[in-house]
């Protein structure tokens, strides 16, 4: 997209003034996008200005001749979802935009907003001509909106608002978008698989043996009070972010990398996952926080263990956990493979030879080998074999709505989870709570409940604490 305007609903939010209103400025500031004008929309009283100054912090290396010149394409308006005359009051302004502007008007609809908003928005927008469903993928000018994570609540609140937005658009035109997928070292694993002869051949149940996934976190939930305890540790990090990591590592091979041959095979995989046993945790103070209930029964974490029931994975454990206020920041993977029989010496380690992928905040793989230690004894040590993705690379970038951006612009449908994804995706959660897991109180700064423990040593898994 080189010319149109680009409509960003929740213009106030926490995430249009940290990631988007920065990365929309750091595309124009590298020539990504020109001749493009972008509407802020939101409920609240305030000005361009307002909005521009609060995400001003955020904007790294920030020229401000650049910056006068970017705020000089940024314009806002007040818009209440509940009134089709603010809708139609927006379509009159996006109009008198374009006729200013020479050349193609094409129109990207980025929705920030609680998903409990995406109908009405999506209606309104349609009622006033401001989206209309195209019938040709070329079509110019074009129409594309964008749906930010959590795509629903449950799986009939997702079904509810997929049938709607099918109404008005094709699905070439819809983006439901899931940022981590945008992350460098998630769009690598896929490759490191699939390009490496090492890898692939031992790829499956005869060779691994089980394969962890954590996604920590030492934050608590903020000022997320309200949509946090609406939706919890398993709809807000497992039912996207972790179960996506799962079918990336899990699937077949697609016949390409790129749009719906990568989401087929996805779908493959979370149709078939199964959840077995695990254990929900909750940050003591989490009752306390800002816009929680005081007798909450929402989990900040949550420990799984989990199947994959297809032939390649058949009876491999997939482990994962995710909380709030845990002892470290990151995201690793651990891919374990299975033991060798040690012919040569009495002194192998048990479990040695395993892949780690570390998704944040180093991205990088290791892969540890066993070797003999230095000395006369005949004795096996594991080490690791590592590559640091920035020390190759350099900085890589850490705002990934950049990326997001840019392959929205591009009609690039990779980028974009397909709702049969999140239908499958769904319905995990939905089992999940039906086994009503134990939920269990644990300290800040820990590494979960006690009880962690209990549940690794029942099924026979060594966490890497």
């Amino acid at each position: 997209m080189t010319e149109g305007t680009i409509i960003l609903f929740g213009a106030t939010g926490d995430l249009s003034k940290r990631r988007i209103i920065p990365a929309l400025y750091t595309l124009f500031r590298d020539k990504k996008v020109e001749n493009f004008k972008c509407i802020g929309v939101a409920y609240e009283s305030t000005t361009k200005e307002e909005v521009l100054q609060a995400s001003k912090p955020y904007v790294e290396s920030c020229n401000e001749e650049l910056w006068n010149c970017f705020s000089a394409n940024f314009y806002y308006l007040k818009v209440d979802v509940t009134q089709q005359s603010d809708f139609v009051g927006l379509a009159d302004f996006i109009a008198s935009l374009e006729q200013k502007n020479k050349g193609v008007n094409n129109r990207l609809l980025y929705l920030a907003l609680p998903p409990q908003l995406f109908v009405t928005v999506t209606e309104q927008c349609a009622y006033a001509g401001i989206i209309n469903k195209m019938h040709d993928e070329e079509t110019v000018p074009w129409r594309r909106i964008v749906y930010e994570k959590p795509f629903g609540s449950d799986f009939q609140s997702a079904l509810l608002i997929n049938k709607t937005i099918s109404h008005y658009l094709e699905e070439f035109q819809i983006f439901r978008v899931d940022h981590y997928l945008a992350k460098d070292i998630v769009g690598t694993l896929a490759l490191v698989r699939f390009t490496n002869r090492i890898f692939e051949p031992l790829w499956n149940a005869e060779n691994i043996d089980w394969v962890e996934i954590e996604l920590s976190e030492t934050s608590d939930i903020g000022n997320r009070g309200y949509y946090y305890d609406s939706y919890g540790a398993l709809k807000d990090v497992v039912q996207n972010h972790i179960l996506q990591i799962i079918a990336l590592l899990a699937m077949e091979s697609p016949q390409s990398l790129s749009g719906d041959f990568i989401r087929d095979k996805k779908a493959e995989i979370l149709q078939k996952i199964r959840c077995s046993d695990g254990i929900l945790g909750q940050y003591r103070g989490y009752r306390e926080e800002k816009n929680v209930q005081s007798d909450s029964t929402t989990e900040t974490f949550a420990a799984l263990q989990l199947f994959v029931d297809t032939d390649r994975w058949k009876k491999v454990p997939w482990y994962i956990r995710t909380g709030k206020c845990l002892t470290k920041k990151e995201t690793v993977i651990t891919i374990q493979f299975k033991s060798v029989a040690c012919l040569l010496t009495t002194s192998c380690p048990s479990e040695s030879n395993c892949l780690t992928i570390r998704v944040m905040p180093e991205p990088g793989f290791a892969i540890t080998l066993n070797v003999k230690k230095p000395g006369p004894r005949v004795e096996v040590m594991p080490v690791a074999m590592d590559f640091c993705y920035e020390c190759k690379f350099g900085t890589v970038v850490e705002n990934v709505y950049e990326f997001v951006l840019q392959e929205v612009l591009h009609g690039e449908q990779s980028i974009s989870v397909r709702f049969d994804e999140i239908e499958y995706a769904w319905q995990v959660i939905d089992q999940i709570k039906r086994l009503n897991l134990p939920l269990c109180v644990y300290q800040k700064e820990s590494q979960g409940p006690h009880e962690l423990q209990i549940f690794a040593e029942k099924n026979k898994m060594k966490w890497r604490l």
